[in-house]
Order: structure tokens, then C-alpha cells, then sequence
């Protein structure tokens, strides 16, 4: 089964709704905000794709934090973060079951569905 991870009222995940919508590819949607994640979930993306590319540090979410916050990040504190802050977490992630993409690129999307 495949999952669209993310955030229901972010333009991305609209987007990423929109391209599997337009080909008929079946998803089930799990909304951080709404349902959490799962550590276990997030320690394998990390491990898949480093927490620097999980951990969404543009946003404002991420610069709001005290500075202390921001400093010495490592993969636990990265999950422990996005955890408490589901919107730090980059978006959409798609998994396929084969493989995680992280973020939206109507190519990477193609080409996993191929």
C-alpha cells in the first residue's frame, strides 16, 4: 500500500495529491498534524535519507525555535523535534514500499511509478 505523508493544507501535498489523483494511483494520506508519527517511522527515514533532508529547517516552525534548540542537532533531537513539531517534518513523503520520496518533483514521482 502506498502513503502520502504530510500536511493536509500545504500547497506541496496539494500538489502531490493532485499528480496521484490525475493518474488513478491508489494512497492512503496520514496527516502529521492530525495522527502524530510514529518514532520508529521517522528513525527510518532518517536512516534512509539523513535527518538533515527529513528535518524541514526553512520553515517557520523550525525558526521559531529558541536558538538553544537549533544547536547541536543529531538524529535523536531531530526526532524528538519533529515529533513535538510534526510541521518540521519536509513534506510530502510518499512510500511506495519500495522506497521513501521526500518532497515533491512531479519527475522523482514518474519515475517511481514507471
Amino acid at each position: 500500500m502506498i502513503t502520502l505523508y504530510g500536511i493536509k493544507a500545504c500547497d506541496t501535498m496539494k500538489k502531490a495529491r493532485a499528480w496521484l489523483d490525475e493518474r488513478g494511483i491508489a494512497y492512503s494520506f496520514h496527516d502529521y498534524k492530525k495522527e502524530g508519527i510514529d518514532p520508529s517511522v521517522l528513525r527510518q527515514w532518517c536512516a534512509e535519507h539523513g535527518w538533515e533532508k527529513i528535518l524541514n529547517r526553512q520553515g517557520t516552525t523550525f525558526r521559531k525555535l529558541d536558538e538553544a534548540d537549533r544547536q547541536n542537532i543529531d538524529t535523536e533531537k531531530a526526532i524528538a523535534l519533529m515529533q513535538a513539531n510534526p510541521s518540521m517534518i519536509k513534506r510530502p513523503v510518499l512510500d511506495t514500499g519500495a522506497q521513501r520520496l521526500v518532497g515533491f518533483k512531479p519527475e522523482w514521482y514518474a519515475t517511481a511509478f514507471d
